[in-house]
């Protein structure tokens, strides 16, 4: 059966007229007539009147089945290439009638041809080609049209748009100029660079605008010269002292004016007591002597009473009244109540141990006075209560204070943090009355040793500091919940605020534990603060003295003085040093630029020399060390430490 040549239509209403006359006769007949298609008009030219249609208008054909009734889209422009060859025909004839239709003509194009584009620049994107055969309707334009800029990582956008002939237009973006773009923010390396820039310049501003060195306070000597005596030397701070000889020493005595000759003057004959005169003083009773005290607590003579509490031991006492047998053989042999309090107070270093098992563990439990000695271990709140039944038994006047203890576990606030809320618990001490009615604050549970950080346990070691500091210096570390237990010599009652801010306005200087065995006042250890500032600009100065102006390293302490040294690193911290602390047997200071002490980060630390050359170093001078330093092995103890910041 041959192919049908469906009509053309000019217009639309000959399309409506042809399909009006379809179905008219469609409608005669049989049905079998109405399915069956008419056949095809022979292939053959177009008529004159298709001819004369214009080129441009397109050409519409019309199918009879239901679903072709629409008017077909115009074909796609063809691309500028060599059209191909045209397909032969299908012959759905005999193959033996050799005569078939003509060929149809090659149709002419309907559309006009487009306007060459300009020179494509060289682009480096490869556009796939599509795999596979191409449909009739496609066309390498189309399919370059339909892939995303993103799928083939374009980095240039262009626009498609249809020219007014049908024809594809690609339009590419202008050509950026690189002068006309933003500058790139500065990198993070660039940013560190030029911060690095302006500090230095800061720095070389700074030294340029101060001196070399800071002028020294009025207070605190410079280097004292070797023939200067102690007199001539100023002190680091101000105190109340004679200005003829040092605290411990008496004022000289007036002298007689001698003779010319040196003779002793002579003796007053109208002064001189008669026989009888004598005789009559002589049969009078003669009053004792008044006995020369010592008020000062800690360069008093505490040797008898360490004696007494060093002869009975925990494990020889008797069970059935420990307190009453401790009270009577600590105390009966000493009239003074000073040393009864302090015979107690050292008893419980050598026989009573902190209960760390109990504290950390949180299995603390009440216990007796009798349980506590027999046991040989307590908390606070126990050795408070233990020295209260024996200082009462000894005919003492003792109570238990509690309160809060900057002890183990205490963290210090940073500088500029607020105080907590108050919270006064935590700890116990004793408060007893002594000599003269004064009550004297005594604290026996740290005076017997303290807990090492690194293992949790429990360190005997003896510190006299708890029952000889003055209620002032025995207040930076105890606060009692009672305000009226503070008993301090100036007669005030300082705040909570006050009490946990203390005098360093932040973390506290690093002490170490010889520093109270030897002598040295806590709160007389400048600088108060923790942190120092590397770039002040200052010239630090540390300092430090004895717990008291009667204090002797050889009476009180453990023998010859030491020597005290400061180590620092140098600037920068590439280069440590040690130096030996200056002296005038009471302060200790040393004065050191700040930039000197070494980078951020390091520590400066106050040391005590203990060994030199495999010697006990006690009583080595500056001058001994500094002939030494390097060349032979030295060791030392820590006192103090700073952190640089």
């Amino acid at each position: 059966m041959a192919d049908t040549e469906e009509p053309q239509f000019n217009t639309l209403a000959e399309r409506i007229a042809a399909l009006n006359k379809q179905k008219n006769f469609s409608s005669v007949g049989t049905p079998e007539a109405a399915r069956k298609k008419p056949p095809p008009p022979p292939p053959g030219r177009p008529s004159a009147e298709a001819q004369g249609r214009s080129l441009t208008a397109p050409v519409v054909t019309i199918t009879s089945s239901a679903h072709e009734a629409a008017p077909r889209m115009p074909p796609r422009p063809k691309p500028n290439v060599d059209a191909p060859p045209p397909l032969p025909r299908r012959n759905t004839q005999n193959a033996a009638d050799a005569s078939g239709p003509p060929p149809l003509p090659s149709r002419t194009a309907s559309f006009q041809a487009s306007p060459a584009l300009p020179p494509r620049r060289t682009s480096t994107i490869t556009v796939p080609k599509p795999s596979g055969r191409r449909n009739s309707a496609s066309s390498e334009a189309s399919m370059q049209s339909t892939m995303s800029s993103l799928s083939l990582t374009k980095t240039i956008s262009s626009t498609t748009s249809n020219g007014s002939n049908g024809t594809i237009v690609h339009k590419l973006p202008p050509v950026t100029d690189m002068a006309d773009l933003p500058p790139l923010p500065p990198t993070r390396r660039e940013l560190e660079a030029k911060a690095k820039e302006e500090a230095a310049a800061r720095q070389a501003a700074a030294k340029e605008a101060r001196p070399g060195l800071p002028p020294r306070q009025p207070s605190r000597p410079a280097r004292p010269q070797a023939s200067a005596s102690t007199e001539s030397i100023p002190r680091p701070t101000p105190r109340p002292t004679q200005k003829s000889a040092p605290p411990p020493r008496m004022p000289p005595r007036p002298k007689i004016a001698a003779a010319a000759d040196d003779a002793p003057p002579p003796v007053p004959m109208a002064s001189r007591p008669s026989v009888s005169q004598i005789q009559a003083m002589s049969s009078r009773a003669s009053p004792a002597p008044p006995a020369v005290t010592n008020d000062c607590w800690v360069c008093r003579d505490w040797s008898g009473p360490d004696d007494v509490a060093a002869q009975y031991p925990r494990e020889g006492l008797p069970r059935n009244d420990p307190v009453g047998y401790l009270a009577r053989a600590l105390c009966d042999p000493f009239p003074s109540y000073n040393d009864k309090a302090r015979a107690i107070f050292t008893w419980f270093h050598h026989n009573i141990a902190y209960d760390t098992k109990a504290f950390f563990s949180g299995n603390i439990r009440g216990q007796t006075p009798e349980n506590t000695i027999l046991y040989g271990a307590a908390v606070c709140q126990g050795y408070a209560e233990t020295y209260k039944a024996i200082a009462n038994k000894a005919g003492l006047e003792c109570i238990v204070v509690g309160g809060h203890g900057k002890g183990y576990g205490y963290t210090a606030l940073k500088k500029g943090e607020r105080p907590p809320p108050a919270d006064p618990s935590g700890h116990a001490w004793n408060a007893v009355r002594v000599d003269g009615g004064v009550w004297r604050l005594l604290d026996a549970c740290w005076g017997a040793g303290h807990i090492c950080g690194n293992n949790n346990l429990f360190k005997k070691e003896f510190s006299p500091v708890q029952f000889t500091n003055s209620g002032h210096r025995f207040g930076n570390s105890h606060f009692p919940s009672d305000g009226r237990h503070q008993f301090r010599e100036d007669g005030r009652t300082i705040t909570w605020d006050e009490y946990i801010i203390g005098r360093s306005q932040g973390p506290p200087v690093e002490v170490f534990g010889n520093c109270g065995q030897e002598g040295i006042a806590e709160d007389s250890i400048e600088p108060a603060s923790k942190e120092i500032s590397v770039y002040s600009g200052e010239t630090v100065r540390f300092q430090f003295s004895k717990i008291c102006e009667h204090w002797k390293s050889e009476k009180n302490g453990r023998g010859k003085p030491p020597l005290f040294l400061l180590q620092f690193h140098g600037v920068d911290g590439r280069k440590d040093d040690i130096i030996p602390i200056e002296t005038d047997g009471y302060w200790h200071w040393a004065d050191v630029n700040a930039r000197d002490l070494g980078a951020p980060g390091q520590s400066v630390m106050v040391l005590q020399l203990t060994s030199m050359d495999g010697q006990d170093a006690r009583g080595v001078t500056a001058q001994q060390f500094l002939s030494k330093k390097g060349k032979v092995g030295m060791a030392w103890a820590y006192v103090a430490k700073w952190e640089l910041v």
